[in-house]
């Protein structure tokens, strides 16, 4: 037997949740997406990533402006769905998550209730951990906070991006939402409550900010290391550079050096072809950069236009 399903999601990352659902024995019986949003120089009505796929494969696409219109809510109803199954979409009101009589279960990237919040995949790899997950949980009427369905663990590696680990985590996700599905099927899983998961102190996910992507030079280089590899491809970690405030640099890769330093958080010592700047313990090797208004490069390439050694990044 199939499960009706209805699949909530917006960006490419949601892309392999719902590629996997429609490939499996479960039928989609629609796609619910944000608007089609303006893009580019000519502010051109462009999809989201699902509503791309969903339109290729004649998946029918409900674009509501408000989760809570009745008519939009009616039209849910009408599906008949058995679960609804959201990947990266907004936050649902109750009066469509508990439409569904197998429940409305979500997709979240890390191993709950370890990262509740909108940036899981970026504090974990911030924090310097090596391991993170996804987790197939019901939603209820607080965020990720639901009882859980199944999760799967994900190692990450000591130089590995967030970009690194999200594109990981996109295709173990959308395997795990098949496992999740197959046994709500068969009436063979058992849902846990959070509370009763961990006994571990619990690390939240919060949403970035920019302020909150800048990089303190004055903490041990590890953690710098971290911290750009958190943010690493987007937002991205940043810092200005002194005397010449106006200008920020984003600092886009990197490695930690075994270099001992005793210079001031943030002091730039260049060669030829190699930036290194003073953390709280020992320099930090940039190796990707991008001044603000100009296209990223490599630190080598940077060098060659401009004479940055003995300034210092704050």
């Amino acid at each position: 037997m199939s499960l009706k399903v209805v699949f909530m999601g917006t960006p490419e990352f949601a892309v392999a949740s719902l590629q996997a659902i429609h490939e499996s024995i479960h039928e989609v019986v629609a796609v619910v997406t944000v608007a089609d949003k303006p893009s580019g120089r000519g502010r051109r009505l462009r999809p989201s990533a699902v509503k791309a796929f969903a339109s290729a494969h004649n998946l029918p696409v409900l674009q509501p402006l408000k989760l809570r219109d009745e008519a939009f809510i009616s039209e849910l109803r009408n599906l008949q769905a058995d679960v609804f199954v959201v990947v990266a979409f907004r936050m649902l009101p109750k009066t469509v998550w508990e439409i569904p009589p197998l429940g409305t279960m979500n997709l979240h990237g890390s191993l709950l209730p370890q990262y509740r919040g909108a940036a899981p995949i970026h504090r974990a790899v911030m924090d310097g951990a090596t391991e993170t997950g996804c987790t197939t949980f019901l939603i209820n009427e607080e965020i990720d906070t639901g009882a859980i369905l199944l999760r799967e663990r994900i190692e990450i590696g000591l130089n590995e991006t967030t970009g690194d680990v999200h594109d990981r985590m996109m295709v173990t996700g959308a395997q795990l939402l098949l496992r999740t599905l197959d046994l709500l099927e068969s009436k063979e899983l058992t849902p846990i409550e959070q509370h009763t998961a961990t006994n571990e102190q619990l690390r939240p996910a919060p949403k970035l900010f920019k302020e909150d992507c800048r990089i303190n030079w004055s903490r041990a280089v590890s953690e710098v290391h971290d911290f750009v590899r958190g943010l690493s491809p987007f937002p991205s970690a940043w810092t200005l550079l002194e005397g010449d405030e106006e200008r920020s640099f984003k600092i886009l890769n990197g490695r930690p050096t075994d270099q001992k330093t005793t210079l001031p958080p943030g002091e730039i010592r260049a060669t030829r072809h190699e930036l290194f700047v003073s953390a709280g313990d020992a320099f930090f090797k940039v190796t990707q950069l991008q001044p603000a208004g100009k296209p990223k490069m490599q630190a080598d390439a940077f060098l060659r236009g401009h004479d940055v050694n003995g300034l210092r990044f704050i």
